[in-house]
């Protein structure tokens, strides 16, 4: 009889301390090799040069960077933060996991994707400005 209070009680201790938490998921959801599919992508940046692409993923509840080098050391996001909220910058900052100094890695060029939900106080109903990886990128309105 005990077992069967201590359950429910369990369970809604953790979904409080989840709550005061601030529910904030900061790193990514999903990482992987190449770009995300076409029927994912609701907006994205241009591929640039420097091998760095910005998507609005999943009716933009989601954000998507892929950024170009080698398969056997790919760039990685680690953490996105929110830098200026929607209506004062809209900007965000995306870490990425540095790559150990004395790794061997490949000398090809092909994209590994990094998905984050996107911050609830970021609009996808003005520009983004993404910092990644020493760069700037704008993702347009979605």
């Amino acid at each position: 009889m005990k077992m069967r209070k201590l359950v429910p009680l369990t369970v809604s201790a953790f979904a409080v301390a989840f709550v005061l938490a601030g529910c904030t998921v900061t790193g990514p959801t999903e990482n992987f090799s190449g770009l995300p599919d076409e029927e994912q992508i609701v907006t994205e940046t241009e591929a640039g040069d420097a091998g760095v692409q910005a998507f609005w993923l999943q009716e933009g509840s989601q954000i998507g960077v892929a950024i170009s080098g080698s398969s056997g050391c790919p760039v990685i996001g680690s953490d996105i933060k929110v830098i200026s909220p929607e209506g004062q910058g809209n900007t965000v900052e995306i870490t990425t996991v540095p790559i150990p100094a004395d790794k061997i890695c490949t000398m090809d060029f092909v994209p590994h994707t990094s998905v984050f939900w996107t911050p609830s106080n970021v609009s996808t109903a003005e520009p983004l400005t993404i910092r990644v990886a020493d760069q700037e990128l704008e993702l347009p309105v979605k």
